[in-house]
């Protein structure tokens, strides 16, 4: 400690001796300094001149309104201005006539030089291939066998037509049969013409087939297409040459569980207008049929399924079944083939 003392000693000195010469100056008024001499002084400034207005003295046309006479139908603050269009042929230049010239020569131009008879084939030609596709499909809807309430039975439900896409033959079949031979079935010959792009109706024959002596032949007309949501319909009425009046309706939806695996419901409402004892039918709606079929395609036009089906015999046609010996309530178990080529 009493060397660090020593070492400061000189240090506390120095630093006592400039505080008495700082304090010894208060009191002291600091010098006044003069102002500055002004640069400018004894010199006469010009008075600042204005710029002449390049207007002045002339008259200014008024702008017209481009809206003077358009009404704005209240929308002169936010809408489009009420501009004729060339629809109306305003602002601009007439168009002269056609000259008669224009119209004198052929309805084609390529007639005149490679000759009437050559382009009309080659137009027709070129109207199919282009405007008026012929084609043929068959349709294999269901091909299966059932298995459920001590019965086995097979089913088919297959379609096929030809022509464009305004006109086409369509004909159908559909019926079921058991592994004691017996089968019944009809057969369907339809014209059908598209009265929309998803629509068609259909008309002409249906031809049943039973065992027995009852074969009734129909006039068959029909509504077929696709209904919002991708419901597939097919809706029938059909009038026997015995007057009786039936009904049919069917539709289908494929719901894609996976690009290969669809599960498809399925449903079929048959009605009829009378009471049909020698085919077991009763009036108003006759059955019902409801099934859901899950497919695999392994290419779009082979797909084998899987599924179940539940059908019911309704009011008086339950009443004819059980007559019969038979039961109106089935619910069975079927496997079987969608394809198409």
């Amino acid at each position: 400690m009493i060397r660090l003392m020593t070492a400061l000693a000189p240090l506390l000195l120095v630093a006592g001796a400039a505080a008495a010469q700082d304090h010894s100056q208060h009191g002291a008024r600091p010098p006044v300094q003069a102002p500055a001499a002004d640069p400018h002084a004894g010199h006469a400034m010009p008075a600042p001149t204005q710029t002449a207005d390049p207007h002045a003295g002339h008259v200014m046309p008024a702008q017209p309104d481009p809206h003077a006479g358009h009404d704005m139908g209240g929308h002169a603050a936010s809408g489009p201005p009420n501009v004729p269009t060339s629809a109306d042929d305003e602002g601009r230049p007439r168009q002269p006539p056609l000259p008669p010239a224009a119209l004198s020569g052929p309805t084609h131009a390529a007639d005149a030089i490679w000759g009437a008879d050559r382009m009309t084939g080659a137009r027709d030609m070129l109207r199919r291939e282009n405007g008026d596709v012929r084609a043929t499909a068959v349709i294999v809807d269901r091909l299966e066998v059932g298995f459920g309430d001590g019965e086995e039975a097979w089913t088919w439900d297959v379609a096929g037509w030809t022509g464009g896409d305004i006109n086409r033959f369509w004909w159908k079949s559909e019926g079921e049969g058991d592994f004691d031979g017996e089968t019944e079935g009809e057969v369907q010959a339809l014209y059908s013409r598209a009265i929309s792009p998803f629509w068609d109706v259909q008309a002409g024959v249906r031809q049943d087939f039973r065992e027995g002596d009852e074969d009734p032949t129909h006039l068959v007309l029909g509504l077929q297409g696709l209904a919002p949501y991708w419901w597939e319909i097919d809706a029938a009425a059909f009038l026997s040459t015995e007057g009786d009046l039936t009904a049919r309706v069917e539709a289908e939806y494929d719901l894609r569980i996976t690009q290969r695996l669809i599960l498809q419901p399925r449903l079929e409402i048959d009605a009829s207008a009378s009471d049909i004892p020698e085919l077991e039918i009763g009036s108003g709606v006759s059955s019902v049929e409801a099934g859901l079929r899950l497919r695999y395609e392994f290419r779009k036009e082979f797909a084998p399924y899987v599924g179940v089906e539940w059908s019911r015999a309704l009011g008086d046609t339950a009443d004819f079944t059980r007559a019969a010996g038979g039961e109106p309530e089935h619910t069975r178990f079927v496997m079987g083939l969608k394809a198409w080529f």
